[in-house]
């Protein structure tokens, strides 16, 4: 680790010097502040030795510049018994330690290596919150499509925003990893992402796991719990399915965001929470709200920036970018010499309509891959689940007791001719239209309208 030393005496260079290059250390030396700020501008300095007396000015000035460049470097101030004073100040200027003059060899030592243990363990935080924000960072969420670089784009604009968020979309479409995508690249990344899994908990028991309790709520609290407002403090907070919170416990998160403030359950003690929420929901929350299950008021708490994920229907030239992505995950977490997937599987795939979104065709893939005996994905892995004879979907024998929407299921049908064509014509646009007895400027409008893109397609 290089160490710079800044300071204007010859032999005060040499003693450290040769203390620290004897413990291993690399030393750089500095008589003036121009020659420090020249040295710290060439070469990555792990702790800077500084002297509050220099000839040309104050260490102080240069400390007070270094943490502006750079706020994590460590620096220890080294000054005379008669500049204590300055010593204080610099301390409060974010030094790290100062020793004064005449100083003992044990001691300068001890110092730089707790300053080097604090540099390093900033380091490796930072290293962390990288790998956070790569793992969690927009290249994570796949898609090329024009309906996902909207998503991205407003992931982008809002992230850094204070405003509550609430993500829709259907199930399996990517609402937590969007909500932590939010989070990562938030001012907020330092502090704790909660998760609340608002559809699986009874309301005694949510109410208990949200806002805590005292000893005595109820029987089995033998203790004070803290609940996820208090843990999540300084962070966000995400809740999914939130069309299910009952309505008590709507009226009680409404004072959070409201208030900022919360009782744990059983308890007298009002006790604050600086919490951002991100919502989400695969439910018609307008539609509960005029059904009277879910407070007006909450919704648009809740409804500050709404991010609308589009179901994976909509976006099928994203198909193949997720195809390999999770086959090059599964095939390495598997130990597994998958490498590529055969036209006739990707097909198949192509041709499915995916009613579970992603997830379902990420799980698709770890079955293939799990199942598959040669380097490529072929057919025979796939589920029968997404197989069809002739790879267009046929209507059902009857229609579910819920309904069905014909304008989702006519565009589906129509999707699924159009990459049929587009296969049999080797991408033809032209060609293709003549399959299916269209102008050439109707199939290109019908492809922009249901988001076909010859990219990624398995072509004859």
């Amino acid at each position: 680790m290089k160490i710079l030393i800044v300071d204007d005496e010859e032999v005060l260079q040499d003693v450290l010097t040769s203390v620290l290059s004897k413990e291993g250390y690399e030393t750089r030396s500095a008589r003036t502040i121009k020659d420090a700020r020249s040295m710290l501008a060439k070469e990555e300095i792990d702790l800077v030795l500084l002297d509050l007396m220099l000839p040309d000015g104050s260490g102080l000035d240069l400390l007070k510049q270094i943490r502006e460049e750079d706020p994590e470097q460590v620096i220890v101030v080294i000054t005379a018994f008669s500049s204590v004073e300055g010593a204080i100040q610099a301390m409060r200027d974010g030094a790290f330690h100062y020793i004064p003059k005449p100083f003992k060899n044990e001691e300068v030592l001890l110092t730089v290596e707790h300053g080097l243990e604090q540099r390093r363990l900033a380091q490796e935080n930072k290293s962390l919150r990288a790998q956070l924000r790569q793992r969690y960072g927009f290249d994570n969420i796949i898609g090329k499509s024009k309906p996902m670089e909207q998503v991205f784009e407003l992931i982008q604009l809002a992230a850094p925003a204070k405003s509550n968020i609430l993500v829709l979309g259907e199930s399996g479409t990517g609402k937590e990893l969007v909500a932590k995508a939010i989070h990562h690249n938030s001012r907020r990344s330092k502090g704790p992402f909660v998760t609340v899994n608002s559809g699986s908990m009874p309301p005694d028991l949510l109410e208990s796991t949200l806002f805590g309790h005292v000893k005595g709520a109820f029987t089995g609290a033998h203790s004070n719990k803290k609940g996820l407002f208090e843990l999540a403090d300084k962070g966000s907070i995400f809740f999914d399915e939130i069309g299910n919170i009952p309505p008590d416990t709507q009226a009680k998160l409404l004072r959070v965001i409201q208030e900022k403030e919360f009782m744990r359950l059983g308890g007298v003690e009002t006790l604050t929470a600086d919490v951002r929420i991100i919502a989400a929901t695969n439910a018609e929350l307008e539609a509960a709200v005029r059904a009277g299950t879910f407070r007006e008021d909450l919704y648009y708490r809740l409804n500050v920036i709404t991010i609308n994920l589009p179901p994976l229907r909509e976006r099928t030239e994203d198909v193949p970018l997720l195809i390999r992505h999770f086959l090059a995950i599964y095939a390495e977490e598997n130990e597994k010499p998958v490498a590529t997937i055969s036209r006739a599987a990707m097909e198949i795939l192509l041709d499915y309509t995916w009613p579970g979104n992603v997830r379902e065709l990420q799980n698709v893939i770890e079955r293939a891959v799990v199942l598959s005996t040669s380097e490529s994905l072929d057919a025979d892995a796939l589920p029968p689940s997404v197989k069809r004879q002739d790879g267009v979907s046929t209507p059902p024998a009857s229609l579910p007791d819920g309904g069905i929407s014909l304008k989702e299921a006519i565009s589906s049908y129509e999707r699924q001719l159009i990459i049929k064509a587009l296969q049999a014509s080797g991408g033809v646009q032209k060609r293709a239209a003549e399959l299916l007895s269209v102008k050439p400027t109707t199939l290109h409008e019908m492809m922009k309208r249901l988001n076909v893109s010859i990219d990624g397609l398995a072509l004859q």
